[in-house]
């Protein structure tokens, strides 16, 4: 029997709802080929029934195709985006971030369960646009499960950006130390200077680059 799959080669192709379902698997006590044999049923969408007809050398050609997929690095920040018709924008001036939008991202990006929720309060519905400028729909915290849907590559970017923006403003005197040591360093000034809530939003940060093998540089 012949089966026919479409096999993601750019993160724009995998949902942000794919991804989540490959973490918890993650989790699970799995040998390198049934994990890799979860990865396959996930991105490519196929049951686990049609699966096992494939030949082991195309099981290890779709696991190579997904594992340099996630290779791919892209530090810059994707500000639009279109789902389901709709086009999405990241929050225009972060300056005018309001106190409760800050702190519902804190809060979900400590999980990655709850990302399509952070992904709701950073990127919203486009209401009107010229040239760079456009102006976004107000965060009311509705309708948060349709964010699953997202393209992973722009969870990524927008994890990274924030990440980077923090990085930013904390050590952009101290480029001579080596990355390791500028993590460890700018976490414990964050933790002395602005509490814990702040130290662990960036520890989150940290935690979720390495998760996902996103370059820190």
């Amino acid at each position: 029997m012949r089966i026919k799959i479409n096999i993601p080669t750019k993160l724009s192709e995998v949902t942000l709802e794919q991804y989540q379902k490959y973490l918890k698997e993650q989790k699970k006590e799995y040998t390198d080929f049934e994990a890799g044999s979860k990865m396959i049923e996930i991105f490519c969408n196929i049951q686990r029934a049609d699966l096992i007809e494939f030949r082991m050398s195309h099981i290890n050609k779709i696991s190579t195709i997904l594992s340099e997929m996630f290779a791919e690095k892209n530090n810059t920040l994707i500000r639009h985006f279109k789902m389901n018709g709709i086009e999405y924008g990241f929050i225009p001036n972060l300056d005018e971030m309001t106190f409760g939008e800050y702190v519902d991202v804190d809060s979900y990006f400590q999980e990655w369960q709850d990302m399509h929720k952070a992904m709701s309060v950073l990127y919203r519905p486009i209401l009107q646009k010229h040239k760079d400028r456009y102006t976004i729909l107000k965060y009311d915290g509705k309708d948060q499960d349709d964010y699953k849907q997202m393209p992973l590559d722009v969870v990524f970017s927008s994890i990274v950006f924030f990440y980077n923006l923090g990085k930013d403003l904390s050590l952009s005197m101290m480029d001579y130390l080596t990355l390791e040591e500028k993590l460890q360093l700018q976490e414990s000034k964050v933790l002395d200077k602005d509490g814990d809530g702040i130290s662990q939003f960036m520890h989150s940060l940290k935690v979720m680059l390495q998760s996902t093998k996103i370059s820190l540089n």
